[in-house]
């Protein structure tokens, strides 16, 4: 697996993305990650589903902390055929903690800090970190990317209104 050097910065600095781009089209691929009970948890288990997968480097920093509260208050007019997964590298009892702290129930926390198995599969592991790239992807009911942000500077917001229009394409 290549490394695609300078894909994202960190305040300026390029930084090393472990894996593939994933583009439209593409197949979504399958991780397992862990849930905040410690349970595994199948991305494939959503399929039927359209699933905004929204990747942060750590929920305990300023600008994933404004992400996930943002996408959790949109998350309210999606519907129930509509999915928020944020995926991070925080351990899940973290995960668990902060969104009991920011009231954040509208979408599903889960954490890829046991085997990096979704940070690989969607080239989105910083290799000198061991973070998440910032990130947001759009995934149809069939498995299929619709929509992929990788957002260039990771102290960087996405763009939540583009995410929000691919999910509503998805839906018809």
């Amino acid at each position: 697996m290549a490394g695609r050097s300078g894909a994202v910065t960190f305040q300026g600095a390029p930084l090393t993305l472990a894996g593939d781009e994933l583009k439209v089209g593409d197949k979504a691929p399958d991780a397992v990650l862990l849930g905040n009970d410690l349970t595994p948890v199948n991305i494939s288990s959503y399929l039927g589903k359209t699933l905004v997968i929204v990747s942060v480097p750590s929920l305990d920093t300023p600008v994933c902390d404004l992400e996930v509260r943002q996408f959790n208050e949109r998350a309210a007019s999606l519907g129930e055929d509509v999915v928020i997964l944020t995926v991070s590298m925080d351990l899940p009892f973290a995960q668990k903690r902060w969104c009991g702290a920011a009231n954040v129930e509208r979408l599903i926390t889960l954490s890829d800090h046991k085997d990096a198995a979704f940070g690989s599969a969607y080239g989105l592991l910083i290799e000198e970190l061991r973070l998440l790239a910032r990130a947001v992807s759009v995934v149809d009911p069939t498995g299929v990317i619709r929509y992929v942000e990788l957002v260039k500077e990771i102290t960087h917001e996405p763009d939540y209104d583009a995410c929000l229009q691919a999910v509503a394409a998805c839906q018809g």
